[in-house]
């Protein structure tokens, strides 16, 4: 006897294809099963036309089926399908967390969500945002601290499959070229994603060690999510191995550190210090700063930077409890 279809799984399917179904051209049966299918939603062919013939008896959806497949969109002034109580500041929102989290967010949870963003974008084009509120998207805007960069070009089908087996706790595949440009095939158990200014970095570890490394995700050639899961270690934290100094090239060893800097430069350091317990001590023309930090490599680029508007710099070794 068939399994009878769980009527939640049926109304998520529906909405999705209520979503993705276009007001000013027609898709194809054949194109949405695939938009679904890489969504995440595993439906054979006849399942999604069935679907659709029932949609479209009970939405303004209009149906070409002169040839097949046949073809689908919203008629002419059709309200389609909204969230009911998106307001204009909600519509803000969803549009700006599009903007800041599309690389941070999993492909299939951001393939999902492309009919709300899509709404919320409608929403502030439309009279139910003021002027002030289409306005904040042109108000707001994140600037880098360093000279800026284009970002590395991942290869989009290898962070899609990076994304899915990260979600979904699933080995992964890798074709990977390093910096020195040396080429390895590897299974990884994939821990965490980063975004490094322009960059993007993969948390793993490789099958049969214990460590984690990172991997540049534009190094990544191509990617394949394993059907086989592992359980996700509970001794690493993402959170810790950033505190760790990890993405800075370093190792987790804190130190207390200690230099002098010149008023000009080094202001910037008293407004944003380098840590909690950081101690400024102000002399003639110059400050003199402690702090315990991480010491790695990136900390040595930073202190360079000051170039001879620094000096005395000490570093003490900090026990660890």
């Amino acid at each position: 006897m068939p399994k009878r279809p769980d009527p939640l799984d049926t109304l998520q399917l529906s909405i999705e294809l209520l979503h993705r179904i276009p007001r000013r051209r027609s898709i194809s049966t054949t194109e949405l099963h695939q938009q679904l299918k890489n969504a995440g939603f595993e439906r054979q062919p006849r399942t999604i036309q069935r679907m659709l013939e029932t949609l479209s008896e009970v939405f303004n959806i209009e149906r070409d089926d002169s040839a097949k497949p046949y073809r689908y969109c919203w008629k002419e002034n059709a309200k389609g399908i909204s969230l009911g109580a998106l307001s204009a500041q909600e519509s803000l929102l969803l549009t700006l967390a599009e903007q800041q989290l599309s690389s941070l967010l999993p492909v299939k949870l951001m393939k999902s969500m492309q009919g709300f963003f899509a709404q919320a974008r409608g929403q502030l084009n439309e009279k139910g945002a003021t002027l002030r509120e289409r306005q904040w998207l042109d108000k707001v805007r994140v600037v880098s601290t360093s000279q800026p960069l284009l970002p590395p070009k991942v290869d989009p089908g290898a962070f899609e499959q990076v994304s899915n087996a990260l979600y979904a706790n699933q080995w992964l595949d890798v074709d990977y070229k390093n910096a020195a440009g040396k080429r390895a095939t590897s299974r990884v158990m994939p821990l965490g994603l980063a975004q490094q200014g322009p960059r993007m970095y993969l948390v793993c570890r490789f099958e049969g060690y214990e460590n984690e490394r990172c991997l540049a995700l534009h190094r990544i050639i191509s990617a394949q999510a394993s059907t086989l899961t592992f359980e996700r270690p509970k001794e690493f934290n993402l959170k810790k191995f950033d505190e760790d100094g990890r993405f800075g090239y370093g190792d987790g060893n804190k130190i207390r550190l200690s230099f002098r800097i010149e008023k000009g430069a080094g202001l910037h350091v008293v407004e944003c210090p380098l840590s909690a317990d950081q101690k400024v001590v102000e002399l003639d023309g110059t400050y003199e700063i402690s702090a315990t930090v991480v010491d790695s490599d990136m900390l040595d680029w930073w202190l360079r930077g000051f170039g001879d508007a620094t000096w005395g710099v000490k570093r003490e070794a900090v026990k660890k409890l």
